[in-house]
């Protein structure tokens, strides 16, 4: 593999240049993991290495996500706030050059992870600098974007920063939306404004209608003022989203929805850019070595303290080192099916990837016994913020709830047990809890397609989450011209929408009186 830097013989390459700008990146973006992994001699010639060589005065054009989520301090931010200005809306370029601010070109269009997803850096930074520009930028941009939310509560992929109208309209979990979702909650547990967990409570409601399938596995991309679906694929960047579930005490849907890019992975020995669920095949086949998978598998693990968690670790570091290992770093995954590699090997492999899997080994590190407002950002990097810097609203009764469930995310909760949970899970005299001797396991691996075996039904007893009511009384008219009630009206709004599911058996009764539902 050969060193990279930005590409200055095609400035508009945004697939190099958004990142890399001359500023020793790799570097910069790993002091932490050095800090986690390596001795206190490396981490601290590491440092002197950054003060003495490193210089963000350079010629380039970069995008302000991207570089912030990696590196920030006050040179930086203040080379990054020029994007803030000369925007109607609040929400920022999403470029700038460096040292000479937003090219008259730049595009006014951007991402909503991209447009919200900076209060974390940019406000821990006014708390310590007491500059209160950063923080006020930031919550700006992030409160614009939700607030041009539609009446779903659902959010776009691309806006336009001077108008403010959408330019892509699909909603999702995934790339070009992921982060903010992560870094409402974040912000709530960091800072302790309730505002933030307003907001994704409400966000997340509306994936749960809206984005999440039926069968509580998949979350898609949909129109984000209809709910209709978009498009058949899902994506790696989407893999973060059990994690951030675990964060927010949601273990149940987390398991699920990890246990659908556990499959795809065990099928490829990684994890495909894309993934048509509907196909059962790969929609776009590279892997950069993106941790999103591994950071949901760490959450899983410190949150149910499951060996299955461990196990997939496991598989995640023989197929990396079987597959990308070369005698100078890991390769990235040109192709999945083929095996071929990429001479390229993003930061984020040693910021995050390494990180996420030394922790989830390194069960007795002191990270992982830290409590209170304690975060990784979406880079992978540990921000803490002593009480004194918090504002009052920490300390309202809501704040120290949520403050304590991401406290017992990290290790200090009892052991998951799914004989608790009998809607998913009938125990017996031998109740073995681990998640691959769950139903849901095997739901899941059929749709990825491990298998060619039909598609089980949906039970409580079976394979996943049955929706189900009180029982009912009801008549159905089969064409006499007794008046009756209809199945969807006596059902109620559960099921306005869509009869997916719903089966009934009927059996005839000795007098002429109806039906009798055995069973549905």
């Amino acid at each position: 593999m050969n060193g990279r830097g930005s590409d200055k013989a095609n400035p508009d390459n945004i697939n190099v240049n958004d990142v890399l700008g001359d500023y020793s990146l790799t570097l910069v973006d790993t002091l932490d993991t050095l800090a986690i992994m390596g001795t206190q001699e490396q981490f601290e010639k590491a440092v002197r290495q950054v003060i003495d060589t490193v210089s963000f005065h350079q010629n380039n054009k970069v995008q302000v996500f991207e570089l912030n989520i990696r590196a920030l301090a006050i040179n930086l931010a203040n080379r990054l706030m020029p994007a803030f200005e000369s925007t109607r809306t609040g929400i920022p370029y999403p470029r700038v050059n460096l040292r000479r601010g937003v090219p008259p070109t730049e595009t006014t269009e951007t991402c909503t992870a991209g447009a919200g997803s900076l209060i974390l850096e940019f406000g821990l930074l006014s708390r310590l600098t007491g500059d209160e520009k950063y923080e006020r930028a930031a919550k700006r941009a992030l409160k614009s974007v939700w607030d041009k939310r539609s009446h779903l509560s659902l959010m776009g992929n691309v806006i336009d920063i001077q108008t403010g109208n959408w330019i892509h309209t699909a909603s999702s979990t995934g790339a070009g939306i992921d982060s903010v979702f992560e870094y409402m909650l974040k912000a709530y547990i960091l800072f302790g404004e309730e505002e933030y967990l307003d907001m994704f409570e409400e966000a997340y409601r509306a994936l749960m209608i809206y984005v999440r399938d039926a069968s509580g596995y998949v979350y898609r991309n949909v129109h984000m003022s209809t709910g209709s679906l978009m498009s058949y694929w899902i994506d790696s960047l989407s893999a973060f989203f059990p994690g951030l579930q675990v964060l927010y005490g949601d273990v149940q849907s987390a398991i699920k929805s990890h246990l659908v890019y556990y499959n795809i992975w065990r099928r490829y020995h990684a994890l495909p850019e894309r993934f048509d669920f509907y196909h059962k095949e790969v929609d776009l086949s590279f892997y950069p070595l993106r941790p999103e998978f591994i950071e949901s598998t760490y959450y899983l693990y410190t949150a149910t303290k499951d060996p299955f968690y461990l196990e997939v670790g496991e598989m995640i570091i023989q197929d990396l080192n079987n597959r990308t290992r070369v005698p100078c770093g890991f390769a990235s995954i040109a192709d999945v099916q083929s095996g071929k590699l990429e001479d390229r090997m993003e930061s984020f492999m040693l910021s995050e990837t390494l990180k996420y899997l030394y922790l989830l080994f390194d069960t007795d590190h002191s990270v992982n016994k830290l409590d209170s407002n304690t975060i990784f950002t979406t880079e992978g990097h540990l921000l803490l913020l002593p009480r004194h810097y918090l504002k009052l609203t920490q300390s309202s009764p809501r704040a120290r709830r949520l403050i304590s469930i991401q406290s017992n995310s990290f290790g200090t909760c009892s052991r998951y047990n799914p004989a608790n949970y009998q809607s998913l899970y009938t125990p017996s005299k031998l109740d073995m809890t681990s998640v691959p001797y769950q139903p849901q396991a095997d739901y899941a691996s059929h749709i990825v397609g491990c298998h060619n075996l039909p598609l089980p039904p949906l039970s409580s007893y079976a394979y996943c989450d049955s929706p189900w009511t009180t029982a009912k009384r009801f008549d159905i008219s089969f064409g006499s011209l007794k008046k009756a009630n209809s199945v969807i009206e006596v059902l109620g709004d559960y099921l306005v929408k869509s009869l997916s599911g719903l089966k009934f058996e009927l059996s005839g009764g000795k007098r002429n009186d109806g039906f009798v539902v055995k069973r549905g």
